[in-house]
């Protein structure tokens, strides 16, 4: 149980990263005046980054297994470039609660149908009403937060 507390309060920690993270990107965005060069810059430094800790951890002999990697686990790079950029762009126009309730909305979407199928090799759980319910009132708060 402790084991569980800890990684929920951890999740909820990048969480609140997430939102500053958000925040600072468009602020670099601001001051280079281009959302796809911050976000480039954004993940260059996360590149540098992780591979030093990667380096550090004595893990980096595993970048020689990339080649035989299935092609289509390397597309999450591609979707968190995509995630950086959205929220860069967003967060100016929406503000920080209204880009995040329709990113969360996103995210609990996605889930539900990975759930639903067990995509990727992951135990499949169900999609039952309540947990339609709750996604539905994240969409309702998403709306709210415009008012």
């Amino acid at each position: 149980m402790p084991f569980l507390i800890l990684a929920a309060a951890v999740v909820v920690a990048a969480g609140g990263a997430l939102a500053l993270q958000a925040t600072l990107n468009a602020a670099l965005g601001r001051e280079l005046a281009s959302g796809t060069a911050a976000a480039a810059v954004s993940f260059g430094i996360g590149f540098v980054v992780l591979m030093l800790v990667t380096v550090v951890r004595g893990d980096g002999g595993v970048f020689a297994r990339i080649p035989s990697v299935p092609w289509p686990y390397l597309l999450g790079g591609v979707l968190g470039a995509f995630y950086v950029w959205a929220v860069l762009w967003s967060v100016p126009i929406l503000g920080v609660v209204t880009a995040f309730a329709a990113l969360i909305l996103g995210q609990l979407g996605m889930a539900m149908l990975i759930d639903a199928t067990g995509a990727f090799g992951l135990a499949v759980h169900a999609v039952t009403p309540l947990r339609v319910v709750a996604v539905c009132l994240v969409g309702a708060g998403l709306v709210l937060s415009r008012y």
